[in-house]
């Protein structure tokens, strides 16, 4: 007698191992990053990072080979998740001072809420001087974050009506610099530290652009 095959149940959707695997992959990373943006690279080690997780070591070791494939994971988990942090502000503002002013207000706030996995990213970025396997993926996130500083810079050009006049490695180069900056100020001074922030990215922006500024107004 055929046997009948199975039928799912209405609205429900069956999980596919390979869904099941990249999930879990997905929960130790949030997890890593807790203990990886309190520790940095050098002081966690995978026994740490399990330790600091509803996940016991073995569990950890199943999934990632070694420290180096969770960190490269959990950076990339990360990353993915910012790359769009600031599309919004670029495809809400309508003026060019309203896109600088939100601009701005976003690197603080994004600084305040997330300081210790901006500090883990320019660790990497550091250690992936002296580890090849490292390098490759730093590059990809760096790539990526200056495609998203680009959209910035570019659409505030426009909304000012000057063209950039600088590559999006300077750019980026530029505002990294001043965001790096603030957020060792943060660490050692707290909110009161990042009030010069927005003052910084005023000066910076309009010098990214070709010709000369229209004078304003004294504020």
């Amino acid at each position: 007698m055929r046997r009948m095959a199975r039928t799912q149940a209405p609205g429900r959707r069956a999980v596919r191992p390979v869904d099941r695997f990249d999930e879990r992959r997905d929960q130790l990373a949030e997890s890593a990053l807790l203990t990886l943006g309190t520790l940095g690279y050098a002081r966690s080690s995978l026994r740490e990072i399990a330790n600091n997780s509803p996940f016991s070591h073995g569990v950890v070791h199943y999934y990632f080979e070694d420290k180096l494939e969770l960190v490269i994971y959990s950076v990339r988990y990360y990353k993915a998740r910012c790359v769009t942090r600031y599309d919004s502000v670029v495809a809400e503002s309508v003026t060019a001072d309203e896109l600088l002013e939100r601009f701005a207000g976003k690197l603080a706030q994004t600084i305040r809420e997330e300081a210790p996995m901006h500090r883990l990213w320019y660790d990497l970025r550091t250690q992936s001087m002296f580890e090849p396997q490292l390098r490759e993926a730093v590059s990809l996130i760096d790539r990526t974050l200056e495609e998203m500083i680009w959209r910035v810079v570019s659409r505030y050009g426009e909304l000012a009506g000057r063209p950039v006049a600088m590559p999006a490695a300077v750019a980026y180069g530029m505002l990294d610099g001043l965001f790096q900056q603030a957020l060792l100020a943060y660490g050692d001074g707290g909110d009161e530290r990042l009030s010069g922030l927005a003052a910084a990215v005023g000066d910076v922006l309009p010098l990214l652009l070709a010709g000369r500024a229209e004078a304003q107004p004294p504020r």
